[in-house]
């Protein structure tokens, strides 16, 4: 009698199991294995990597100075290019400055803007974001002479020392150019009279 009993409790439980669902065919379809809902994505290295060089280079704000178109003479003829001058910086005390020479104007700014970004330098600014002395810079023929200014004052500035001091983090400033007034050996004799700056605890070293 047990044995008759255990016999029927089987074929309930037999009955009681569901089926596995069936295709149009009338053929079992395979099992689909329960997916792990608390499984995590997998990182991306390469993606992560390239989001934080995006977001770094979106710091930094660009201007075109100048755009020259320069040829070189080879055996067939002439070869024409552009050659593009930009500056770049944070507008909080960071800039950099490079050329770029490409076929096309936009490649010549990319390169630029590229070469720049390599090339950044700190200007130690004070009080109201000015600059802590007078100074004078100097490359070729060309003389930028900058002084610093009170609070609402403003760049009083033009042209190429203007892009680089505003790119700079600079907001009151006098200056005045001497000699030549081309792009480049302007951009370049702030840029030197920037990375001359003494910090003003140095100044105050000095005229003690």
């Amino acid at each position: 009698m047990e044995e008759n009993k255990e016999k029927v409790v089987e074929e309930k439980v037999q009955e009681v199991k569901p089926e596995a669902p069936k295709n149009e065919q009338g053929e079992k379809a395979p099992e689909q294995k329960a997916e792990n809902s608390s499984r995590r994505p997998r990182r991306n290295p390469e993606r992560d990597r390239r989001v934080k060089r995006e977001s770094k280079a979106k710091d930094y704000d660009e201007i075109v100075v100048h755009i020259n178109r320069v040829a070189k003479v080879v055996k067939g003829g002439k070869t024409f290019k552009f050659s593009a001058l930009v500056v770049v910086g944070d507008r909080k005390g960071k800039f950099g400055f490079a050329i770029g020479k490409a076929a096309e104007v936009p490649d010549a700014i990319k390169k630029a803007v590229e070469k720049a970004k390599k090339n950044l330098f700190t200007v130690s600014l004070v009080g109201s974001q000015t600059l802590p002395h007078e100074i004078i810079g100097k490359f070729g023929a060309t003389k930028v002479y900058l002084k610093p200014a009170l609070e609402g004052t403003g760049i009083i500035a033009g042209g190429a020392v203007r892009r680089v001091l505003e790119l700079a983090g600079v907001k009151n400033v006098y200056s005045k150019v001497y000699g030549s007034r081309t792009p480049i050996n302007v951009v370049r004799a702030t840029d030197n009279a920037l990375r001359s700056l003494k910090s003003y605890t140095k100044v105050n070293e000095l005229r003690k």
